[in-house]
């Protein structure tokens, strides 16, 4: 695979590691990196080795979202033919809108994959605000170094699921430690060497290791790093008493960072969150792990997953609990610390984020998985059956494909279904609680029975045999490009019932209202009664957004899917039995949960004003009806005119179980 990757972070020799790496694995890697850049407090000059793809570029400015490259490097790289092209930089950056520019330029139609670090829900200004949501919406895929970046990003537009993937370290714990580092201080030494290391501002809670100093006379700090508070540090060391027991080394560079390591017991990483600002990842505590040095470090931002389990993370500003901890860590727990400590970075070696980058761009260009063998010897998908009660209805279905491998979620929790599921021999989890369609299929995609094969979902009051799975199948996989395919449906008496619609849009809501919907053409979906989803989607566009109570889970993650690229498409020659609304028999219900999903969706994709011109175009079509129907149908209508002049999502509320939070609820 060839991969065009652009990041300004990479003129720091030690942070080319995933380049590397991505070479070792048998990827073609070429590199657009700032000729040279302002890390760590000092000025670095790129220096690569003649083995490396690296192209410098002049940068202009130094803040990491408000510079541009010299355009002509990137102009040339963009006129070559690449797999991906990964933009190691912000969405909201200028350099990321100058990328996507000269690409669009280039008429290049490799898909893009961009970087997050961004862990605080921010509104940035015009005009950063609409290059972020510009480049999210061109986006094939995202990494992100911490799981709140990867929320926020698919929160603000992103269609897909943004992977988190660490940032990455050398293991250089094979290199030798000092005296002190080597074996843990005993009860008579007075003398811990506590390290910090960063950009000295007073968000990285400099302040409160002085006060641990003063609170455990035999912690020593040595502080590396430059910035504001560097002029003021030794004032106040002295006015605490310390300041024979603070040692000022200033900026370190980068690329000898392992030295500051091998001159410490215990790293301490305090530092505390702001308005506007928390840790993104914290890249010093995994490099000390990486030189078998412990870590301590605060609760702010993205510490926690990072230093837990192989650390120790105490409240931010707790002095007292800092100077206990890193005392502890470099004394009776230092040996616990350090072996928990290199397994997490091993997880962060480069290698490892190499793999998870290779996955993410498979992801993206849509390399094909390989297929499972089924029960005859073709190939059959993992099926998913979402119950909640019914278990007769639940017999049906699942009795034609008893033999294939089926999960089936429980959203009822009932022993009968249990017992079921024991007869047939299909795999039964119960959910402990009513989680609702799409919240019951990422359970289940948690643990799947056969990882990376495709997943049919299918209703528990829908049919399908497994000659029909099978047709289905060799639909899906004759077109790579589908996302999805469901069969023709059947009611109860043989009716045969619309399986594919228009994506909902508010000018088709319009045109609904003016009952003129049935000329509408476009993209389309198919309902997810009996739903085929394939592998190779399911990786890059992610499970169901469980914000949906009910309803259009599938039409929203279809939507994402096209947005992505994808299509779907119903399979004629293959028919379904489904008893639409078998699992319910209240109407009301139904339409509350239905009007407020499509509020959420609208909501999601169009924004307020969207879900306004939906509204009125739904309220006012309902008024109609209800004025020129008769009998049921006309109290249909009242009762949607109802629903969205009282708000959906408000109306649902009077139907939705209290104890489910905002997982969805199967009624």
């Amino acid at each position: 695979m060839r991969v065009l990757r652009i990041s300004h972070s990479a003129a720091i020799a030690a942070w080319r590691g995933r380049e590397r790496a991505l070479h070792r694995r048998g990827d073609d890697v070429a590199l657009i990196t700032a000729r040279r850049w302002h890390a760590g407090g000092v000025w670095v000059d790129l220096d690569a080795a003649a083995d490396e793809n690296v192209i410098p570029a002049r940068t202009f400015g130094t803040h990491p979202a408000l510079f541009v490259y010299d355009p002509r490097p990137l102009w040339r790289a963009l006129g070559e033919k690449w797999d991906v092209i990964d933009i190691h930089e912000e969405p909201f950056a200028l350099s990321t809108a100058e990328v996507l520019v000269m690409r669009m330029l280039r008429r290049n139609p490799a898909p893009v994959v961009l970087y997050t670090a961004q862990n605080l829900y921010k509104r940035y200004p015009v005009p950063f605000r609409w290059l972020e949501r510009w480049a999210l919406r061109r986006a094939a895929g995202i990494s992100a170094c911490n799981t709140e970046a990867a929320r926020i990003t698919e929160a603000k537009g992103f269609a897909g699921r943004a992977r988190v993937i660490p940032l990455g370290v050398d293991a250089v714990s094979d290199t030798p430690l000092s005296a002190a580092a080597a074996a843990p201080p005993t009860a008579a030494d007075v003398h811990i060497a506590v390290g910090m290391l960063g950009r000295l501002v007073p968000e990285k809670g400099i302040a409160t290791l002085l006060d641990a100093l003063v609170l455990e006379p035999r912690l020593h700090a040595r502080i590396g790093g430059s910035g504001p508070l560097e002029s003021a540090l030794a004032d106040w060391a002295r006015q605490r008493g310390i300041e024979d027991r603070v040692e000022l080394i200033g900026a370190v560079d980068p690329t000898h960072v392992d030295e500051f390591y091998r001159a410490i017991d215990v790293l301490a990483v305090p530092s505390v969150p702001r308005d506007g600002w928390t840790e993104q990842f914290g890249r010093v505590a995994v490099e000390a792990m990486a030189s078998d040095v412990p870590v301590v470090s605060s609760d702010a931002g993205a510490l926690p997953d990072v230093v837990g389990g192989a650390g120790i993370v105490v409240p931010a500003q707790d002095a007292a609990a800092l100077a206990t901890a890193l005392a502890e860590a470099a004394g009776p727990r230092r040996e616990e610390l350090v072996a928990a400590g290199q397994v997490r970075a091993a997880e962060c070696s480069w290698d490892s984020v190499a793999g998870a980058y290779q996955e993410l761009y498979r992801s993206v260009v849509r390399v094909p998985v390989t297929e499972p063998v089924g029960v005859s010897g073709g190939s059959f998908p993992e099926i998913v059956v979402v119950a909640y009660g019914a278990p007769q209805m639940l017999r049906r279905a699942l009795e034609p494909v008893a033999a294939l491998p089926v999960t089936v979620i429980d959203n009822s929790s009932l022993p009968e279904i249990a017992a079921l599921c024991a007869e047939l021999g299909v795999r039964y989890r119960d959910s402990g609680a009513n989680l609702g369609f799409g919240a019951a299929v990422n359970l289940a995609l948690s643990d799947r029975l056969l990882p990376g094969a495709d997943l049919l979902l299918l209703n528990p009051d829908a049919e399908i045999d497994p000659a029909g799975i099978e047709k289905l199948q060799r639909a899906l996989r004759a077109d790579p490009s589908l996302a999805s395919v469901g069969p023709a449906q059947v009611d109860g008496d043989g009716r045969r019932a619309r399986v594919e619609w228009p994506f909902p849009a508010p000018h088709r809501a319009v045109m609904d209202a003016l009952g003129l919907g049935r000329f509408e053409r476009g993209a389309r979906f198919v309902i997810g009664s009996v739903l085929l989803l394939r592998a190779e989607a399911l990786a890059q566009v992610g499970g169901f957004d469980e914000r949906f109570f009910l309803y259009a889970e599938e039409t929203d993650w279809s939507y994402r899917a096209h947005r992505l690229g994808w299509h779907h498409r119903a399979v004629g020659e293959v028919t379904a039995r489904h008893l639409a609304g078998g699992t319910s028999t209240d109407p009301r219900r139904r339409e509350a949960y239905f009007f407020a999903s499509q509020e959420r969706y609208f909501r999601k994709h169009f924004g307020t004003a969207g879900w306004a011109v939906a509204r009125v175009a739904g309220w006012s079509g309902a008024l109609v009806r209800s004025a020129v129907l008769r009998g049921e149908r006309r109290a249909q209508a009242r009762r949607r005119a109802a629903i969205y002049r009282l708000g959906p999502v408000r109306v649902e509320g009077r139907f939705r179980p209290r104890a489910t939070g905002a997982h969805k609820a199967t009624p």
